[in-house]
């Protein structure tokens, strides 16, 4: 049994550092862990600072300054060094048996008695790899598509020795830094995913070979058509929508039939010279002269914006990226002061968030209506504060916000922190006077103010009318414990009140 197995991850070894190491070296690291590297590869650095530097592009893209501060990246000189003092390894060896199943046992003589090791084959069974292993509990399969810092899916699967522990440290490990996990059930060669893609590589291969498509067309009969719906739904439930209101069981009997053709061809054709020759100069004329660098850019763009898209209707690999902005965003805010309570200065904290995606503009900034959505938002906050929250609103009254006056100062990107302070200048039987500043990050920057003007009404009369004597005492007593701050600056007016 293994002994004292524990979760928390502060550093990351990696061995093998070809792409999905690298990968592997950029999520970890552009998470805030600490990574050790090492491949014998004399040009390890440059390339792993190339790979490093398209994904610092792609996740600043995505989650903004939510990401926290970057974990180091060093280069090992040896498999024993890269793992010593790592609470994780990741395996990222060539998809050799033999080579892995020795390096593994190295990798578990070296590591310390509460590491464990996730291998990223993709397709070698975790029984044989963990074979000659001393503590064979230890090693699960962790495996990632490319490019693995933006893709979020990872397959666990464990062999027969692996103990569960071992995969729910894993697991935790992968949600930690922003993955899906898919479990594996049962040990199988190729897992999930790799053998639903290995089915269609097969069937792209025979359509070059008998020269019914090119590389470009078959790419294009994926990427406008079913390639667009797999991104949220996946083959099954595209396939319900399919049947119409009755569903699966409809469109299986309505098309059950012609599946079960001979259309495709399950066993792949002969990889002969001329089949390579030509697949490869087909692949060649698709990248029309483009480098490497500049399409793993284009395709890291496109799956932020996709990520983005998804990400505003909660859904699939948005609804993934939403969790871990999440994340980002609770980490170390513990002690942060509550919505609706009071600074030491008497002000009101009426929200504190990060910038969103769905908030952003063509230009990267917090886009206009948000502010006005946000300073709306904090409106409600002391409105709730003073007794008007939703119950009173469903009673049949409410404030309503007669005139706003907003100033734009300063600029928030996504992912930046931004906060709203409230103060009530003013307050009698029928109206509220509030002043808003939003603050962006730590030094709370400030970057925007807003006066709203609110009348207390009756609703279902469509008239003003006084406000409840205690709600009105709670908006005065809001007034004097701020009295003593200076006048905002930039105010558009000032209510006069009676007497």
């Amino acid at each position: 049994m293994t002994q004292d197995i524990r979760p928390e991850i502060n550093r990351v070894g990696i061995v093998g550092g070809g792409v999905i190491g690298a990968g592997w070296a950029a999520r970890f690291a552009l998470n805030g862990i600490d990574v050790s590297i090492y491949d014998p590869d004399p040009e390890i650095e440059r390339k792993t600072g190339a790979v490093i530097a398209n994904a610092r592009r792609a996740l600043t893209r995505l989650f903004g300054n939510a990401l926290p501060a970057e974990g180091t990246v060093t280069f090992a000189a040896s498999i024993a060094d890269a793992v010593r003092e790592a609470d994780f390894i990741q395996e990222s060896l060539p998809e050799r048996e033999d080579l892995k199943i020795r390096l593994l046992t190295e990798i578990d003589a070296a590591m310390p008695a509460h590491a464990v090791i996730g291998s990223s084959t993709s397709g070698l069974l975790p029984t044989k790899l963990q074979s000659a292993m001393a503590r064979p509990d230890r090693l699960v399969v962790g495996h990632p598509f490319n490019p693995v810092y933006l893709l979020p899916l990872v397959e666990i699967c464990g062999g027969d020795q692996t103990s569960q522990k071992t995969k729910d440290i894993a697991a935790a490990v992968y949600t930690r830094i922003g993955m899906k996990v898919l479990h594996v059930r049962k040990e199988i060669d190729g897992f999930i995913a790799d053998r639903l893609l290995e089915a269609v590589w097969r069937e792209a291969l025979w359509l070059i070979n008998d020269g019914v498509a090119t590389a470009s067309e078959i790419d294009d009969a994926v990427r406008f058509g079913a390639g667009m719906r797999w991104s949220f739904m996946g083959t099954f439930l595209v396939y319900r929508l399919a049947g119409g209101e009755e569903g699966m069981r409809h469109f299986l009997h309505q098309f059950g039939p012609s599946m079960e053709w001979p259309w495709t061809k399950l066993i792949g054709p002969k990889l002969t010279d001329e089949l390579i020759d030509t697949i490869a100069r087909q692949s060649d004329e698709q990248a029309g002269g483009i480098d490497l660098r500049t399409y793993e850019k284009l395709r890291d763009d496109c799956l932020v914006d996709l990520t983005h898209a998804l990400e505003r209707n909660d859904f699939a690999s948005g609804q993934v990226a939403r969790a871990h902005r999440a994340r980002l965003a609770a980490a170390g805010k513990s002690d942060a002061p509550a919505i609706g309570s009071l600074l030491e200065d008497g002000r009101m904290l009426t929200i504190t968030t990060p910038v969103q995606p769905e908030w952003i503009d063509y230009n990267e900034h917090l886009t206009e209506y948000c502010y006005l959505k946000l300073f709306g938002d904090a409106t409600d906050v002391v409105l709730a504060a003073i007794g008007a929250g939703a119950d009173y609103v469903a009673a049949g009254n409410s404030w309503y916000t007669v005139e706003t006056h907003i100033r734009h100062l300063g600029q928030a990107r996504l992912g930046d922190d931004v906060a709203v302070h409230t103060r009530v200048l003013a307050a009698d039987a029928k109206r509220l006077h509030l002043f808003h500043e939003m603050v962006r990050g730590a030094e709370a920057v400030v970057i925007a103010t807003a006066e709203h003007m609110l009348v207390h009404v009756d609703a279902a009369a469509e008239k003003s009318a006084p406000a409840p004597e205690a709600m009105q005492q709670a908006a005065v007593a809001l007034v004097a414990g701020q009295a003593h701050l200076p006048p905002p600056e930039g105010m558009g007016r000032q209510i006069k009140m009676p007497g």
